[in-house]
C-alpha cells in the first residue's frame, strides 16, 4: 500500500482550492439571480454563464486540491482526455440542474429535488472521473461506505446551491452564501479522497500520462482567472436591473412614460364631446 498525502504542499492547495470554489459559487449565484429576472434568450444566456462558472469553479477546486495530492515514492500524471471530459461533465450537470430550476418553476419543490439529485450525482461523477484520469504505477481502491457518504454530501450540497440560486438576493447575501457553498464543495472532495487507497504495482505502465504542471496547472489557472474576473465584474454590478453600478456616474433622468391606452382613449373622448355638443346645438 502506498502512503497517501492530501496536502503535500501544506495548506496552500486546500486554501486556494477553497477560494476558487467560493468565487465560482459567488458568480453562479449572482448570474442565476439575473437569469430568474430575465426572459427568453437572455435567461438562457445567464443560466449558461452560471453553469459554466460553477462547473469551472468545482472542477478547478478539485484539480487545484489534487496538486497537493501525492503517494510516497510515486510520480503521478494525468490522462488529458479524461481530465477534459471531467470538466465538460461538471459544466453539463450543473447546467442541467440550473436550467431545471430556472424553467420548471411551476413545481419548485420537485424541480429543486430533481435538479439537486442530478447535479449532485454529476459532480460526484466529475470527481471520480478526475480520479480515474490519474496515471501511476498502482491500482486505486475505494471504501464503499465513504464513497456513498461523498455522494450524499454532493447531492445535499447541490440541492442547497440550487435553493440558494432561487432564494438568495442581494450582494451581501450572496457573499455570505458563497463561502458556505465552498465548504460543501470541499467537504465532498475530501470525503471522496478519504475513501481512496493505492496499491502499488510497478508493472503498470505510466506512459499515457501528462504531468499536472504541464497540463492541468495552466488550464486550472485559466479557469481560475475566468471565475475571478467574473466575480469582480459582478461585485461592481447592480443587484437589480434598475440599480446603478457602483463604478458608474450619476444616473441619467428617466424619459417620461408614454400614456397608457385607456388614458389616451379617455382624452380623445373628452376632446370629442364639445364638438358633438356644438354640432347638436347647430342642428
Amino acid at each position: 500500500m502506498g502512503a497517501i498525502h492530501h496536502a503535500d504542499h501544506g495548506w496552500v492547495t486546500p486554501a486556494v482550492s477553497y477560494f476558487v470554489a467560493c468565487l465560482g459559487s459567488f458568480v453562479a449565484l449572482r448570474s442565476a439571480r439575473w437569469a430568474l429576472i430575465s426572459k427568453g434568450r437572455t435567461r438562457a444566456v445567464w443560466l449558461l454563464f452560471a453553469s459554466t462558472s460553477l462547473g469551472a469553479g468545482i472542477w478547478s477546486m478539485h484539480f487545484i486540491a489534487m496538486l497537493g495530492f501525492s503517494v510516497t515514492g510515486v510520480e503521478i500524471s494525468y490522462q488529458p482526455g479524461l481530465t477534459v471530459l471531467s470538466l465538460l461533465v461538471a459544466v453539463a450537470v450543473v447546467g442541467v440542474g440550473l436550467f431545471t430550476v430556472g424553467y420548471w418553476r411551476r413545481r419548485p419543490v420537485l424541480s429543486l429535488l430533481v435538479g439537486g439529485l442530478t447535479t449532485g450525482l454529476g459532480v460526484a461523477a466529475m470527481h471520480y472521473l478526475g480520479m480515474a484520469a490519474m496515471v501511476l504505477p498502482g491500482r486505486l481502491g475505494y471504501d464503499r461506505f465513504t464513497v456513498v457518504l461523498s455522494l450524499v454530501i454532493a447531492v445535499v450540497a447541490a440541492t442547497a446551491a440550487l435553493w440558494a440560486a432561487l432564494n438568495i438576493r442581494g450582494t451581501l447575501a450572496v457573499l455570505a452564501a458563497a463561502p458556505v457553498m465552498g465548504v460543501a464543495v470541499c467537504a465532498m472532495h475530501y470525503t471522496g479522497m478519504a475513501a481512496l487507497s493505492v496499491r502499488l504495482d510497478p508493472s503498470r505502465s505510466t506512459q499515457d500520462g501528462v504531468m499536472a504542471l504541464q497540463f492541468i496547472f495552466p488550464l486550472g489557472v485559466g479557469l481560475g482567472c475566468y471565475v475571478f474576473f467574473g466575480s469582480l465584474a459582478f461585485a461592481v454590478s447592480p443587484s437589480r436591473p434598475d440599480a446603478q453600478p457602483l463604478l458608474a456616474g450619476p444616473a441619467a433622468p428617466l424619459p417620461p412614460r408614454a400614456p397608457r391606452v385607456p388614458e389616451q382613449r379617455q382624452q380623445q373622448r373628452q376632446r370629442s364631446r364639445p364638438r358633438l355638443d356644438e354640432a347638436g346645438a347647430r342642428r
